[in-house]
């Protein structure tokens, strides 16, 4: 190691210690945010550049902020320009301020499975499943027994008790009512819903991972009622439907209604995939827990964070009785949620509209005065006014797999495509929709109080953009030089 000069003070001896850059306000509050083992690190890189004379000492608290993330997670918040309402990519449904707000009271300690009043065990998770029963109650108040609550089964008479289980996502629930009603039996679905649910999972694996064995009836195009007639025998344990919500069969097609099902004698099980509690007018085609419940099914299976709007989660609604057999089996321990799904899923349940169903609700002539706002916003910048940023129509789609071919009319604002990488890049993040070479920014699925925060990040892309495209024309020239 080279010594320092006679005249020249020891560049180690200027190192800031440990524990007074770890007791520096900003750093202390860094450690409370991100934990003190990735601190320390931070601290340990900046005291080595210090050392090696690459950085001042007095810039060492900078450095060991500037090191550190800003979030305590690796995911990036990101403005959701595209227009597709449930994007699988960008984490499906936002959620509400409500459950935002009630994730941050589930936090610590809470009576998740714990009655205050009486100091014993309690159902987990009571306040959600009556708020989903509830919900079925105001839909189907002739046909279902609010009663459900005391745990009374009423099943085969009128009125019919209706009764909730959650669990960890859709898929999950379809398993789970698979496995507790036809394990080591046989299951009839129709060949034409034989569908892969995304990620490469077909539902044909799915089934046969819980030991039921799936008897396909009919052909991909048309399914009749004889063909199940014909497929029923004493080893047939229940009927299961699945909605293709992710795509659609025109033309010369055939298929049984649940109703019809459920008249022959069997447990029916259908899998409305999108988790819409009750009719929605914006999509007239989508099946929903209420209805599919009139008709005759057994148990619905659907997900909790597509149409419904909330967290990630699988529920199951249905006669109580088979519930109540879903329920005391090992497999629903297994797949149970924790105490944050539980809270967010009630606060989207009992709480304001959340934010899919305002997004799939956006008038179009709001959308299009938001976007011409935008856009004169974004003439301002230096860039601005010449890349011919203009509004457009532009339809949204409710994504998840739900809706397929439903469009949502509304309006975008074009920019050219090049500025889709710095949006990306940039803070916020925003990721917007290529289209025939331009990069539409539709506003849709933005939270209006976030149209400050867009024009800005659109305004500093193009300019950065501008910059970059300046900077290569000028490399060009001087190589031709």
């Amino acid at each position: 190691m080279t010594r320092p000069h006679a005249d020249q003070p020891d560049p180690r001896r200027t190192v800031p210690r440990t524990d007074a850059l770890l007791a520096a306000p900003a750093v202390v509050a860094a450690v409370a945010r991100l934990g003190a083992s990735r601190v320390k690190r931070a601290v340990t890189q900046a005291q080595q550049q210090v050392r090696e004379g690459r950085l001042a000492p007095q810039d060492t608290v900078a450095a060991v902020l500037d090191a550190l993330p800003v979030r305590a997670s690796s995911l990036t918040p990101v403005i959701n320009a595209t227009g597709v309402v449930l994007h699988t990519n960008l984490g499906r449904a936002p959620l509400s301020p409500a459950a935002i707000a009630a994730l941050e009271s589930a936090s610590g300690y809470v009576d998740v499975e714990f009655d205050l009043v009486e100091g014993r065990r309690a159902r987990r998770g009571a306040a959600v499943l009556e708020a989903l029963v509830d919900a079925l109650v105001a839909a189907l108040p002739d046909e279902v027994d609010a009663t459900v609550h005391e745990g009374l089964s009423t099943a085969g008479t009128t009125p019919r008790s209706v009764d909730a289980l959650v669990v960890n996502n859709g898929a999950a629930a379809l398993v789970l009512a698979t496995t507790a009603l036809a394990q080591g039996r046989e299951i009839l679905v129709s060949r034409g819903e034989l569908v892969e649910i995304g990620d490469g999972f077909r539902l044909p694996d799915l089934i046969a991972s819980t030991g039921a064995r799936i008897r396909e009836v009919g052909t991909t195009n048309r399914t009749t009622d004889r063909d199940y007639l014909d497929a029923i025998d004493t080893n047939t344990a229940a009927i299961l439907k699945v909605h293709p919500s992710n795509f659609r069969i025109e033309g010369f097609t055939a298929g049984v209604e649940t109703s019809r099902l459920a008249e022959l004698g069997l447990p029916v099980i259908v899998d409305i995939g999108s988790g819409l509690l009750t009719p929605d007018p914006v999509l007239p085609a989508e099946p929903d827990v209420a209805t599919t419940l009139r008709a005759g099914a057994t148990i619905v299976t659907c997900s909790g964070d597509k149409l419904l709007g909330g967290p990630q989660a699988g529920l199951l609604l249905g006669a109580a009785e088979y519930i109540a057999r879903l329920r005391r089996h090992p497999l629903a321990r297994a797949l149970r949620v924790d105490k944050l799904t539980l809270a967010a899923l009630e606060a989207t349940l009992t709480g304001p509209v959340p934010p899919t169903v305002q997004y799939l609700h956006r008038d179009p002539a709001e959308l299009r005065r938001r976007c011409e706002a935008l856009v004169e916003v974004v003439s301002m910048s230096s860039a601005g006014g010449i890349v011919g940023a203009e509004v457009v129509p532009a339809d949204g789609a409710v994504g998840g797999g739900g809706a397929p071919g439903v469009l949502l009319p509304g309006w975008a604002v074009s920019l050219p495509q090049a500025i889709a990488d710095p949006l990306r890049r940039g803070d916020p993040a925003v990721v917007g929709r290529l289209e025939r070479g331009r990069c539409l920014i539709d506003l849709r699925c933005v939270a209006v109080e976030d149209d400050d925060r867009l024009a800005k990040a659109i305004r500093a892309a193009l300019e950065a953009t501008a910059t970059a495209t300046a900077a290569t024309a000028t490399g060009t020239a001087s190589s031709c030089m």
